[in-house]
């Protein structure tokens, strides 16, 4: 059995940028077993599976190598931009169908590009009670470059990850992530991955930079530029880093400059009280063919 998975590339408009994602149109057909054979051949981050559905405009369900995502920022991106361009989608705003719920979703024409908005679930957090002397050598770091500025938190818009507030971005390039530590460290929220950040970056327009290593159950080692993982920071930078009386109301979040994939991410975070919001654009790379078995 032979698939047609379509490679766009989000949060970027060039091709071998950004968050590479797998798409498979009209998977109502295929089985559990089917979407993570295909998810595990193409080895992409994520392979985002659209499907029909009675209670949204869309469905989307999100499979890495390993296992299946509830939710994925960069891949839900890359879909909603790829049907809009390819004419299935005809409104500017619909709701879409994942496994945290119904989330909404906007498409924008700029002067130069489709953006897709999309709408994640609630902030949630929980202090990291661990060791972080284990949690920063895991990634190739000493506890010496941890910003104690910042508290050390799980952080999730429908995905659960770890925060690290790091001193500086040098520390970026001298990370190494030994992810089959993570799950031991990171006992509270054991499926975790870690999102270090720091407030240096390389471009003058962004406020956060940041690396997202995948949990080893993902079968992954780096995610390039993580949508919900930037949603989370948003969240975090509203309740942390934002002066009293502050009525900045989005950021721009950096990431995959040390692995040569430059992508930007802006978050907006209108109020205290709603969800975060991330945008971006994608970019079609090609289509690949994966043999399955039926």
């Amino acid at each position: 059995m032979v698939v047609k998975v379509l490679h766009y590339d989000a949060f970027t408009d060039k091709p071998g940028m950004g968050n590479p994602a797998g798409i498979v149109l009209s998977a109502d057909v295929l089985s559990d077993e089917q979407m993570q054979a295909i998810a595990s051949s193409t080895g992409f981050n994520e392979t985002a599976f659209i499907l029909s559905s009675n209670k949204a405009d869309i469905r989307i369900r999100f499979f890495t190598p390993g296992h299946e995502m509830d939710l994925c920022g960069h891949a839900t991106v890359a879909s909603v931009f790829m049907v809009k361009e390819l004419g299935l989608l005809k409104a500017d705003k619909i709701l879409l169908e994942t496994n945290v719920g119904l989330l909404p979703i906007s498409i924008t024409n700029s002067e130069s590009h489709v953006i897709i908005g999309m709408q994640q679930a609630p902030y949630q957090e929980e202090i990291f009670t661990g060791s972080l002397s284990d949690l920063a050598h895991s990634i190739g770091l000493s506890e010496n470059d941890i910003d104690p500025k910042f508290p050390v938190v799980f952080g999730s818009t429908g995905i659960w990850t770890l925060l690290l507030p790091v001193k500086n971005i040098a520390a970026f390039k001298r990370m190494n992530p030994q992810n089959a530590l993570f799950p031991k460290i990171l006992f509270q929220k054991t499926h975790s991955s870690i999102h270090p950040f720091c407030l240096e970056t390389f471009h003058p327009k962004a406020d956060m930079h940041g690396r997202h290593f995948s949990s080893p159950f993902s079968s992954t080692i780096e995610d390039p530029v993580t949508g919900t993982a930037s949603g989370v920071m948003g969240a975090y930078y509203q309740k942390y880093i934002l002066y009293p009386g502050d009525v900045k109301k989005n950021i721009i979040v950096e990431q995959g400059q040390e692995i040569g994939k430059d992508g930007i991410i802006n978050v907006e975070f209108p109020s205290r009280k709603n969800a975060v919001k991330i945008f971006g654009t994608a970019v079609y790379v090609e289509e690949l063919e994966i043999k399955i078995a039926k």
